[in-house]
């Protein structure tokens, strides 16, 4: 029987049934919020995503939303310190389109980074990580400069164990290590001038989405077109996508770049921030 919005919203109902919460259901929107009575925050689901996982996992797609909704909206409702968690702070990589507030109205800490991307910040809580804002700043009395350091130090220390796909005389590299930072390795500059380094071909980069980073050694025109694919494809795949284009890496620069069918890549429109 194929499942309706209607049947979902009341499965939905059903795991997320809490005294303190509220559920609500946008019937134009098809979108499903659920929320803290008392302070309104809370996580709003779009119930056709949440819909075609379940037909393709069933229910083992409702017990892991479970899992991220309960644990989002947990870490909600806690204050968190970044006195003392310094360890836990990390830079997260976002879609310039990406929100610059809070749903509650403040300001979400972020760096520029290219054209498509900002460098966001979060802290860490083990399952689940909060991002920082302005506020959360001023109350604990950092400022941008120290959290950068902080966050580009835990950075440099992910592990950075690459996997090779040769393909076509190419050779594509992934990091996916599902630990919510994968793509926040392309900020290690390090990691970044070693492969460099060693690249027989052109060098590109690509942050598809959250949980993955992939380097590549482009040495044919064949390769291009087998970057463009992947990337495209990691993009609609991805929890958390970041963006389609792949980057060309020179001069320890990165700027995005549109793959065209057997060709090179042109620089896409806009200027590097």
């Amino acid at each position: 029987m194929k499942m309706t919005a209607l049947k979902m919203k009341k499965k939905l109902e059903e795991r997320l049934q809490d005294p303190a919460w509220r559920t609500s259901y946008d019937r134009d929107k098809n979108k499903f919020r659920v929320e803290w009575q008392d302070t309104k925050e809370g996580v709003t689901l779009a119930l056709p995503n949440i819909i075609a996982k379940y037909e393709t996992k069933g229910e083992k797609a409702l017990d892991d939303l479970e899992e991220h909704v309960k644990e989002a909206l947990r870490v909600m409702h806690e204050e968190q310190q970044l006195e003392g968690n310094e360890q836990h702070v990390y830079p997260v990589i976002r879609a310039t389109s990406f929100p610059s507030k809070t749903k509650s109205g403040l300001n979400m800490v972020y760096s520029d980074h290219t054209a498509e991307t900002r460098v966001y910040y979060a802290l860490d809580l083990g399952k689940s990580y909060r991002l920082i804002d302005e506020q959360m700043m001023k109350e604990q009395g950092w400022n941008l400069e120290r959290l950068r350091e902080i966050a580009a130090f835990n950075a440099r220390s992910l592990s950075a164990e690459l996997k090779e796909d040769r393909v076509a005389g190419n050779s594509f590299y992934f990091i996916a290590t599902q630990d919510g930072y994968d793509a926040s390795r392309i900020l290690n500059e390090s990691l970044l001038e070693g492969f460099r380094a060693n690249a027989k071909g052109e060098v590109l980069v690509a942050v598809p989405h959250q949980d993955v980073l992939i380097l590549a050694d482009i040495e044919n025109k064949t390769g291009y077109d087998i970057l463009a694919q992947m990337t495209m494809k990691y993009f609609a795949e991805g929890r958390v996508p970041i963006t389609s284009l792949p980057f060309i890496y020179e001069e320890k620069k990165l700027e995005p770049v549109f793959i065209m069918a057997r060709n090179r890549p042109e620089s896409a429109k806009g200027e590097e921030k």
